[in-house]
């Protein structure tokens, strides 16, 4: 969090209206990201982004005082949880979804990624040099990590997209899944090591013999 929205919280717990108006204000680019990665393509067509990211928005605003209760609670791990669960709701409405992917919508992180976001991941991955094929050809890289990000359990898949595409912080994914800090560190490492092993295993596959 910048000094400048560490300042406005602060005057937020303290009641000031005005200055948890300009807090949200600042957070609106990232939740309208959260949610392009989030939402459904069914619902892509029939909801405009900005409209349902306003909606997160008002339900903060009239709610803000609940925050203010909650000192050690991270802001945006707060403001993310308001829009996930519009974007669920919406899902739940306006969506004839399988059984699995009611399961999956109810997770403690959101709505499952869209492919484009998987995909977005992948090339964040292999840019910051956190894939494990870093030496490869971009090209095969990104095709290489994106078919494992697709193989990837769930739970390993949903950190690494809040860690590195939503950009949360540890503290923030802590929250959000309720548990410790430490445990945030050690399923990330665990998640990439995962990966890693998902993109060598085809590799493997490949060699002559």
């Amino acid at each position: 969090m910048s000094s400048h929205a560490a300042h406005l919280l602060s005057l937020a717990r303290q009641g000031d209206a005005t200055a948890f108006q300009m807090l949200l204000a600042l957070y609106r680019s990232r939740l309208k990201r959260l949610i392009g990665f989030r939402m459904d393509r069914r619902l892509a067509g029939r909801f405009d982004l900005s409209d349902i990211v306003q909606d997160a928005l008002v339900q903060a605003y009239l709610h803000w005082q609940r925050f203010a209760s909650l000192p050690d609670r991270p802001f945006y791990a707060w403001l993310r949880e308001i829009a996930c669960n519009r974007l669920i709701d919406l899902h739940r409405r306006h969506v004839k979804a399988q059984r699995r992917s009611v399961a999956r919508e109810q997770s403690l992180s959101g709505p499952p990624v869209s492919t484009a976001a998987r995909r977005d991941l992948a090339r964040r991955l292999v840019d910051s040099g956190l894939s494990p094929s870093r030496h490869a050809e971009r090209r095969e890289a990104l095709d290489q990590v994106h078919a494992a990000l697709a193989q990837l359990r769930d739970d390993d898949r949903d950190l690494l997209v809040m860690r590195f595409l939503e950009e949360l912080s540890p503290e923030e994914i802590a929250d959000v899944l309720h548990i410790s800090y430490s445990a945030v560190t050690s399923r990330q490492v665990r998640a990439l090591q995962r990966l890693s092993g998902l993109v060598a295993g085809p590799r493997s596959r490949e060699k002559p013999s």
